[in-house]
């Protein structure tokens, strides 16, 4: 499994490999406070620059590729998403560190984004690509499951949050045999 910084685009989105003149177009984006809020770490005003030197750093050590979601058409930033734990030798990584603002939440950005980052890591390899999310963070439960996802389980008091709380992950994951299901009905949902 090779997983490599590329665009990937569809007609709906485009996934730019996160660079450091990214920066002040995703600053604003970052600085509704409720996007944090079942995170184990802050990016959103005086946290802003350490998070995003943070994702910078997965990058540049090879186990992370995080990228600046654009909406096709306006070109507008809409928020970011990255490839994590990219672990070759194992042909599996996790999607995550996904976040949008307000105006895209809801929308087919989400799925469209889901439809890029599968479908690139499957082409390059991967068996098993991981999601995982806070245990209260059901909008995300729920996103997972309708794209097809299988939910593995919980592991309990897994990450120490920014807020002291402490964070159970839920654990999903798409199989490569069972991408064709959760390809078609990411497109479905594309097309709806």
């Amino acid at each position: 499994m090779q997983i490599k910084a590329r665009v990937l685009e569809n007609d709906i989105v485009r996934l730019e490999p996160l660079i450091q003149a990214h920066r002040e177009e995703l600053r604003p984006l970052a600085a509704e406070a409720e996007l944090w809020a079942l995170t184990s770490i802050r990016g959103d005003g005086d946290h802003f620059d350490p998070w995003f030197d943070l994702m910078l750093a997965g990058q540049a050590r090879g186990d992370q590729v995080s990228h600046l979601v654009r909406r096709q058409g306006d070109g507008a930033a809409l928020g970011h998403s990255a490839y994590l734990a990219i672990t070759p030798a194992h042909k599996r990584l996790e999607v995550g560190w996904t976040w949008y603002c307000a105006e895209a939440r809801g929308s087919k950005v989400n799925p469209a984004c889901k439809h890029l980052l599968l479908g690139h890591a499957f082409d390059a390899g991967a068996e098993r690509v991981e999601l995982k999310t806070h245990h209260k963070n059901l909008r995300s439960q729920n996103a997972m499951l309708k794209m097809g996802a299988t939910k593995e389980g919980t592991l309990r008091h897994h990450l120490l949050c920014w807020t002291g709380e402490w964070r159970n992950s839920v654990y999903f994951s798409v199989l490569r045999a069972e991408w064709p299901a959760a390809q078609a009905g990411l497109e479905a949902r594309l097309a709806g």
